[in-house]
């Protein structure tokens, strides 16, 4: 059996380094994909193996590795260096099965496959095959974001939030965005556990929290680039005290899946509308105070939205574009 070896950061996984594995799979039977991360780096191996795990769940000829090393006992260099890829072979050797045949993309892989006594191949030196590196996909994702993979694309989408109390227009406003931008939208759950806002229980609210992340971290996997969420787990905790003057204790799953890029805020200068399931309009009032004065405390920082439908969508135009150009690039 012929077993071959790949080995990068992978930081992130892109086309070209599946085109790569594909390439090596042609040439043995079995390939160890090693994702190498540095105790420096700031996407954590784990997140990084998995993309790997996911991306070839169905091939059991892949076998993805995870090597956590330390800089100083493993060199970190972005050249093809003789010395250093002597240390890496050594290192390997001793923890690697024999390797029959080394791939890469880099002249270092002349090194490798002397240093482990094996064959060597390179492939797409020049990257006119995929025209991509992981340097490129960190600065800009959204320039190169059809050379991100399914899998990873979720760690890149930016995460925007619609606040606001009842009756001012968060799910149309959410729902418009999200068709502007090609997306798709996150609406708000407590429609799904119950009619009447009256009716809440602190059973609801946990219910809604739950379904609510579940549908974030299900959602952001076929986002394009951009999620919109209407309402959060904050505004599901300031429903608990304003209702029931608790706090609700929720797991850190939920947490995490509640991380925004952005949260912006509907004013209530829009039409109070009634339609039998809402606080009334004097409630209505005072829950949109209490709302922001919970965000407040607990240090969410929020971008108000009034005026006019066409003021609300044009600031809110200008506010996304702030993230994508300073994080991303152009969309």
């Amino acid at each position: 059996m012929t077993t071959g070896l790949v080995l990068g950061k992978f930081m992130p996984l892109h086309l070209g380094h599946i085109a790569l594995i594909e390439f090596a799979l042609q040439r043995c039977d079995e390939l160890l994909v090693l994702v190498c991360a540095s105790d420096s780096e700031p996407i954590p191996g784990d997140k990084r193996l998995s993309w790997v795990e996911e991306t070839f769940a169905g091939n059991n000829r892949v076998k993805p590795l995870l090597l956590n090393y330390d800089e100083s006992l493993l060199p970190n260099t972005s050249v093809s260096s003789e010395e250093v890829s002597a240390i890496w072979a050594g290192y390997l050797k001793k923890h690697l099965p024999p390797i029959d045949i080394f791939f890469a993309s880099e002249a270092y892989a002349t090194y490798m496959g002397r240093f482990l006594g094996c064959d060597y191949v390179i492939f797409d030196e020049l990257r006119q095959t995929v025209p991509v590196s992981s340097t490129l996909i960190q600065q800009s994702p959204f320039t190169y974001w059809d050379f991100v993979p399914k899998p990873v694309r979720p760690f890149y989408v930016k995460k925007i939030c619609l606040y606001g109390t009842e009756s001012t227009g968060k799910t149309t406003f959410t729902e418009k965005l999200a068709r502007h931008f090609d997306t798709i939208g996150v609406t708000e759950m407590a429609r799904e556990i119950l009619e009447h806002t009256y009716e809440c229980t602190p059973a609801h609210l946990s219910q809604i929290a739950e379904l609510q992340a579940r549908t974030i971290n299900q959602k952001i996997k076929q986002a394009n680039k951009l999620l919109f969420v209407d309402t959060d787990v904050n505004i599901t905790r300031s429903y608990s005290k304003f209702l029931f003057d608790a706090e609700l204790a929720l797991p850190g799953w939920i947490e995490e899946a509640n991380q925004f890029d952005l949260y912006l805020y509907m004013d209530i200068d829009a039409p109070y509308i009634q339609d039998g399931t809402r606080l009334s309009m004097a409630d209505r009032d005072l829950l949109n105070t209490f709302h922001r004065q919970e965000l407040v405390n607990r240090g969410i920082k929020f971008e108000l939205l009034s005026g006019s439908w066409e003021a609300k969508f044009e600031r809110a135009m200008e506010l996304i574009e702030q993230i994508i150009i300073g994080g991303t690039g152009q969309i």
